[in-house]
């Protein structure tokens, strides 16, 4: 079954850190470009962060940047998002997306400027005191 799972989301308190991971199964990462994105209650959905498929090329979100940072292990079929600093705006639904990395670029598959191929389920990440 071809499908992305996220984990290790939870409650953490401000200025707390977490990571998330997005394990895929069915199909190998190799040749996808990765995607965090997340949706807060009656937001819209918006790009984190983003990595090309060789894990050079990476893209934050303004409001991410300094804080956030996304990684991959090809060999483990598996992208991480570490997450310091996190901040009660931070709380969202996590959501991680593949598309096959052909002529894409990060900055507009942040944007959601593509289909993507695969999306996970989500996991839950609440930042409360």
């Amino acid at each position: 079954q071809v499908q992305l799972v996220e984990s290790g989301g939870g409650l953490v308190q401000p200025g707390g850190s977490l990571r998330l991971s997005c394990a895929a199964s069915g199909f190998t990462l190799d040749h996808y470009a990765i995607g965090w994105f997340r949706q807060a209650p009656g937001k819209e959905r918006e790009g984190v962060s983003c990595i090309g498929s060789s894990g050079v090329g990476t893209n934050y979100a303004d409001s991410v940047k300094g804080r956030f940072t996304i990684s991959r292990d090809n060999t483990k079929n598996t992208v991480y998002l570490q997450m310091n600093s996190l901040k009660p705006e931070d709380t969202a639904i996590y959501y991680c997306a593949a598309i096959r990395q052909t002529f894409i670029t990060l900055q507009a598959m942040c944007a959601l400027s593509y289909d993507m191929d695969y999306w996970g389920k989500g996991t839950l990440v609440t930042v409360s005191s």
